[in-house]
């Protein structure tokens, strides 16, 4: 089935978008994010909880969306409002969704308005999660969200950074401009969707039956026991890619190249993991596995080079000139032995880290790697000091031979990872 081309740049249809509010510190974030919404055109409704609304006024929220504002079941009884809003809904957002507000969503509870339209909907729901850390990650709020994530709920962020006093880490609410790019890119897919003949529905369950290789991190080539060249890759979108895939059906196989624990957490127990250092290792365990794999992914961020002779000892600096020359050998292409051996029906995936900054020419540059390693997907990756490595978020164009871009993205890693994840289950069928 041949990839359908992606048209960037079009203006989006108007459509009809509830945005839920919690009673969360962060709700005073979701005007930004209701004003985004209206600025490119949709229709937006606003459904407070009675929390939300003791950090941001009704007024605020009837000027910014330029719709009433309710919270109340008994608002407009004889319109049924909270029927009336979900079968309506094009996309429901969630923004900010607390850790009460997930635990309700996937009970079921429907307390309030926001709770009664979620049950009255089919449209899809986005959610931008909000609370300390220690929620975020407590058993009760991950099983809550493996829930959701199961009836097909979509998620932006939890990013990392500052919160509310002194506490740090992830549970801060994903910034409204990301939380707009979400929503506009799921409404995008629903357009896409409908316009296929016939449709093709992707998410749980459509990678069923398949073997996923995933290859995620950086290698490290050592210069002696306790040295190594290196690169910043902290492995979140292999690892993001292949946690997407288990959740969709696949045996998935991470073959992990110096990721941390904290990054490896986010995959699921059936998911497989293989630890490596170097390339050498790296390219020796995905050759090991691939011929087994319907699909292989090759996010890893892998050295080109190593130096010819690792010392056994460490390098003194008093040893050592100011300055010295240090010699180094090509690495095994791991992508293109891939390409080479790729059997019938297997599935190449490859990555390009790229620094160029014009969308133009970058694509170029991907267009000349696909020639060189003719994979079924090319995803360059637009990397920099500040994009792309060591980021919650990504940005990429996914090219197929000849050249095409057929699909273009940018958000949450996770966000990225069910992007090329559609791709992948549209090629397999």
């Amino acid at each position: 089935m041949e990839l359908g081309e992606h048209e960037s740049g079009a203006m989006p249809l108007r459509r009809t978008i509830v945005v839920g509010i919690t009673g969360g510190i962060a709700a005073y974030k979701a005007v930004s994010v209701v004003r985004g919404l209206v600025k490119l055109g949709h229709s937006v409704h606003v459904v407070p909880t009675a929390g939300a609304l003791r950090f941001v006024g009704r007024p605020t929220l009837e000027a910014i969306s330029r719709n009433p504002v309710t919270s109340d079941v008994f608002d407009d009884v004889a319109e049924v409002r909270h029927v009336a809003l979900g079968r309506h809904a094009d996309l429901i957002v969630i923004a900010p969704a607390t850790a009460d507000a997930l635990a309700r969503m996937a009970a079921g509870l429907a307390p309030d308005l926001l709770g009664t339209t979620l049950l009255a909907s089919t449209a899809p729901v986005l959610v931008a999660p909000a609370m300390h850390p220690q929620m975020w990650e407590h058993p009760a709020t991950r099983a809550n969200v493996a829930t959701l994530l199961d009836r097909g709920v979509r998620f932006v962020g939890p990013a990392t950074g500052a919160l509310t006093g002194d506490d740090v880490g992830t549970g801060r609410m994903a910034e409204p401009d990301d939380i707009v790019t979400a929503a506009t890119r799921l409404l995008s897919d629903l357009g896409t969707a409908a316009a296929d003949a016939p449709a093709v529905r992707h998410g749980l369950g459509d990678l069923a039956g398949t073997t996923v290789l995933v290859s995620a991190g950086g290698t490290r080539e050592p210069l002696d026991p306790v040295r190594f060249l290196g690169n910043r890759s902290s492995g979140r979108q292999g690892i993001a890619i292949a946690a997407e895939a288990a959740r969709r059906g696949a045996a998935t196989t991470v073959v992990a190249a110096n990721i941390d624990r904290d990054v490896l957490a986010h995959l699921p127990e059936n998911a497989t993991v293989i630890r490596v250092g170097s390339a050498q290792e790296l390219s020796d365990a995905v050759l090991q596995r691939a011929d087994a794999s319907d699909v292989v992914v090759m996010t890893a961020a892998v050295a080109d080079f190593r130096p010819a002779a690792p010392r056994d000892t460490k390098l003194k600096k008093d040893d050592t000139p100011d300055r010295f020359a240090l010699e180094l050998v090509r690495n095994p292409d791991v992508l293109a032995t891939l390409v080479a051996r790729r059997r019938t029906g297997q599935l190449i995936v490859g990555f390009a880290a790229e620094t160029e900054p014009d969308r133009a020419a970058r694509i170029e540059l991907g267009r000349a790697k696909l020639l060189r390693k003719p994979a079924d997907m090319l995803v360059v990756n637009h990397v920099g000091w500040a994009a792309g490595f060591e980021r919650d978020d990504n940005a990429i164009e996914v090219l197929v031979p000849g050249g095409r871009v057929v699909r273009e993205a940018s958000g949450s890693k996770a966000d990225i990872a069910h992007v090329l994840l559609d791709l992948v289950a549209t090629a397999l069928t």
